[in-house]
């Protein structure tokens, strides 16, 4: 998954302007289709012309004036060209974006515009815009006995010790309930949106605060922090009430107009009647979104009385009470900082309280259309909502048709949900290291990360609690999922990672965007290297896009066409291999006394074996077919749009990359029975303890040029990706080998690494343990399941065999993850092949979704 340090590898050879390959005879062999950032049709105004520049003028007039100022400044011509690659890597591409403009605006999508669009935190909303106002909601168990509060709940941890939690339902638009488990606490978080006036309309929320079950007595005092803040932009004044509450939050900014938060008196669970509640309230300047849990928890620091009528009184620690601003003046109606505003308020459990957004180009509180959105007009609108949401899901997912039980239903409702609560809006400026080229070092000794222009990116995300920020191959699974419920979202997505695109046609793997987002990432991994790629998993949802026949999905993708081929032609020329049609990962670790096998982070698939010792002589097996899956799709949306040129192009290098004698030329290894990595290799190393710790032992035979002995998802490459015929001298074997529980099989999933191989569940070093060495990953259990359907539907000699192993893999994975869910209420990120175990982080709803689509058979 790539989820790990990163290594400062250099690129491919690369030239200052224009296309990039990695040498002349790699030029010469790939055509010339996709030859450079400015390929592809350009339409529109935009377009060009008749005595227009493209940006190949422009890149020539800029060398020249770099050449008269670096010859100038005594630079030498690679000085010169590392500055031109430089500057490159951090230029936005000139093809005409995917999306229209200001497709995130209230005006554009009001529907879309306001959304939990902040996935770290474990409720809160925000606006699709670059300096949105955010709230959110932070809780405090204030302890028993009194005087020794619990832990400030804000932000998602994965070692913060909550209970399960995530999204039960939610339809990715309008509504939401999400269950939090906090020791005998339940907190149940639901909101709705309602459509109208010009700002995208109002919202409201409830939680309902209880205990777990009947037997969890004792419960302490529990304050709920509602918060509303700025961030730079727009106007913030809180309305005194009498007892430390507030009468509302009145606010305005440019997007959003006049707007008004109302937290509405508590009730008891069914909201029938009045509970008794303590009130404190904060107003000040908001040092930053990344430290509002700091400046709650720094302000905690008085003790109050909770007096409910009749009751006993305890102690509780507040906010300071009154909503007296703490910063220096304010200027009448505008203010040049940021702001946050909270409201505390503390009961007893069990209780449930709404907050209330109300914009003002809809009206004000009842006289607004249907009447605040609170009570009793909110509980009729969630109910629609969820009646309509079960029906649909049943509708488009057919899994009670299909026999599964209710608790399988959940579990697939909670996939999609937990999925679609996972979306983030990010909007920041990612560091990033160019290119160095066959001018520097294959190790730059001294990186010059450089910022990338500031850039929105709207994205599900792997993990609120561990990864809660986009990451490129993991999304193309994640819209899988999405697609079959929300087109328009997958749309959405994929367009904003197209936006990021750079002028040489590269797109960072891992996007970390904003101060919230950055402050997840310890510093030494924020930078993104423009000499790496990633599997260009985007162009799954695009095969399901060509296959729907939806009039949007066709003009998105004459859009983006552009866009996409320039990022396929980057790949495959930038990660060419030492021969024809064979490809390389650039960006693998160097071997280092302490590693057992150097990592290739770029892959996905971390610390999957590959060549013991890496080399430029390396191929790699799962980019080879990645890019054959590319240019077929590629061809094939080229011929739907017309594009007669580059429908020829790529469809020649599909076929090529097709051609089932080459691949077995490349990467066929009779001594092995199987597909395999080539490279500089021996089987004969180990970790051995040593004076400064485990340290790499390299025995005999040394390592040589050969094919690598690593048996696992890479050597089922063209097999999960449908490469193969279905007449392919290879598929029985494989099929015998994916069935044999000596290698890949198991009672819950295929494993990544085969349970005969020598670094099957062996630590990388002394603090790395194993990742894609045996663990169980839903994503590729998920393509073998499609393969296998696919080829148990195609006539051949093995069809009856990969029915069966299709039928019975899905069996084994789809219970395993619905035994996992049953017993710790969480998806996981991977699964352990000896007991089922989850592992990983959790919640885990980003590609352990695809759950959803094995249950549903659609692949």
């Amino acid at each position: 998954m790539a989820r790990g340090e990163r290594k400062r590898r250099a690129g491919p050879p690369a030239e200052a302007l224009g296309p990039r390959a990695p040498d002349k005879a790699a030029r010469r062999r790939e055509g010339r289709f996709g030859v450079g950032p400015g390929s592809g049709p350009r339409r529109g105004p935009g377009g060009r012309g008749a005595g227009s520049q493209g940006p190949g003028s422009a890149a020539l007039a800029a060398l020249g004036l770099a050449l008269a100022l670096g010859l100038g400044l005594g630079l030498s011509w690679r000085g010169i060209v590392a500055w031109q690659r430089a500057r490159r890597a951090v230029t936005l591409h000139p093809a005409p974006p995917a999306l229209p403009p200001n497709s995130s605006s209230a005006a554009a999508a009001p529907d879309l515009f306001w959304g939990t669009y902040r996935p770290h935190v474990y409720f809160g909303m925000k606006t699709r815009s670059p300096r949105a106002p955010v709230t959110g909601l932070m809780w405090l168990q204030q302890g028993t006995p009194p005087g020794m509060p619990g832990q400030l709940r804000h932000t998602c941890e994965q070692g913060d010790g909550m209970g399960p939690y995530g999204w039960e339902l939610h339809d990715g638009v309008s509504f939401g309930r999400q269950r939090l488990h906090d020791g005998a606490l339940l907190l149940t978080t639901e909101f709705v949106k309602r459509p109208g006036g010009s700002h995208g309309g109002d919202w409201s929320w409830r939680i309902t605060a209880e205990p777990q079950s009947q037997e969890s007595l004792g419960i302490p005092l529990l304050s709920l922090f509602f918060y509303v803040a700025t961030d730079g932009q727009g106007t913030l004044r809180p309305e005194p009430g009498t007892g430390g509450q507030l009468n509302g939050v009145d606010g305005h900014t440019e997007e959003l107009g006049d707007f008004r938060l109302i937290l509405l008196p508590p009730t008891n669970v069914r909201g029938t009647a009045l509970k008794h509640g303590s009130y404190n309230s904060l107003w000040m300047p908001s040092p930053g979104l990344h430290l509002l849990t700091e400046v709650v928890k720094n302000r905690l620091n008085r003790w109050f009385q909770h007096r409910p009528p009749g009751g006993s009184p305890e102690r509780y620690l507040g906010l300071p009470g009154s909503p007296q601003w703490e910063g220096e003046s304010l200027k009448s109606g505008h203010s040049v900082q940021g702001q946050i505003v909270v409201q505390q308020l503390t009961l007893k459990p069990p209780f449930r309280v709404e907050l209330v957004f109300e914009s003002g180009s809809v009206g004000w509180g009842e006289s607004r259309p249907g009447g605040r959105l609170a009570g009793p007009v909110f509980s009729q609108a969630l109910d629609i909502h969820v009646t309509a949401f079960t029906d649909r899901f049943e509708d488009t997912f057919r899994l009670g048709a299909r026999g599964l039980s209710a608790g399988e239903q959940a579990l697939g409702q909670a996939a999609l949900s937990g999925l679609l609560g996972g979306f983030g809006y990010f909007y920041g400026q990612g560091l990033v290291l160019p290119d160095p080229g066959d001018e520097g070092p294959e190790e730059d000794p001294a990186p010059a990360p450089s910022l990338f222009p500031p850039a929105p990116l709207f994205t599900a995300v792997p993990s609120r609690s561990f990864f809660p920020r986009g990451f490129l191959w993991d999304e193309g699974f994640h819209q899988l999922v999405v697609y079959c419920w929300e087109p328009r979202l997958t749309r959405e997505a994929l367009g904003h990672w197209l936006g990021l695109l750079n002028a040489d046609g590269w797109i960072g793997r891992e996007q970390v965007l904003g101060d919230e987002a950055r402050v997840r990432v310890p510093p030494p991994f924020l930078v993104q290297r423009a000499a790496h790629a990633n599997p260009p998993t985007l162009l799954l949802p695009v095969m399901r896009m060509l296959d729907s026949g939806d009039t949007a999905d066709l003009d998105f993708l004459r859009t983006a066409f552009p866009r996409l081929q320039a990022w396929f032609s980057w790949l495959r020329q930038s990660q060419a291999g030492p021969v024809p049609l064979s490809y390389r990962w650039r960006g693998r670790d160097q071997a280092a006394p302490g590693l057992l096998n150097p990592k290739t982070l770029p892959s996905g698939l971390d610390d999957y074996p590959r060549a013991s010792h890496p080399s430029p002589d390396e191929r790699h097996l799962d980019l080879r077919c990645w890019v054959a899956l590319g240019a077929s799709v590629l061809a094939r949306l080229a011929q739907k749009l017309g594009e007669t040129q580059a429908e020829t192009e790529l469809a020649e290098l599909a076929a090529k990359l097709r051609d089932e004698n080459g691949l077995d030329l490349l990467h066929w290894a009779p001594e092995l029975g199987v597909f395999a990595d080539f490279g500089n290799h021996t089987g004969a190393v180990r970790l051995a303890r040593g004076p400064q710790g485990l340290v790499r032992v390299v025995g005999r035979p040394p390592p040589h040029l050969q094919y690598v002995d690593a048996l696992g998802y890479v050597s089922f490459f063209p097999l999960l990706l449908r490469l193969l015929s279905p007449t392919s001298p290879h598929l029985g074997p494989l099929l015998d080998l994916l069935a044999d529980t000596r290698h890949l099989w198991s009672p819950f999933g295929l494993r990544s690494l085969s349970a005969s191989s020598p670094l099957y569940g062996q630590r990388n070093s002394e603090h790395d343990p194993p990742y894609w060495r045996g663990a169980i990953w839903v994503n590729v259990n998920y393509l073998a399941l499609g393969a296998l359907d696919h080829y148990g539907r195609l006539e051949g000699p093995h069809q009856a065999q990969a029915s069966q192993l299709h039928t019975q893999l899905r069996t084994n994975l789809v219970g395993n993850v619905w035994r996992q869910y049953r017993d710790t209420g969480f998806l996981w990120e991977q699964y352990s092949d000896r007991d089922g175990h989850g592992m990983g982080s959790r919640p885990f709803q980003g590609w352990t979704s695809l759950v959803l689509l094995a249950m549903a058979e659609d692949y």
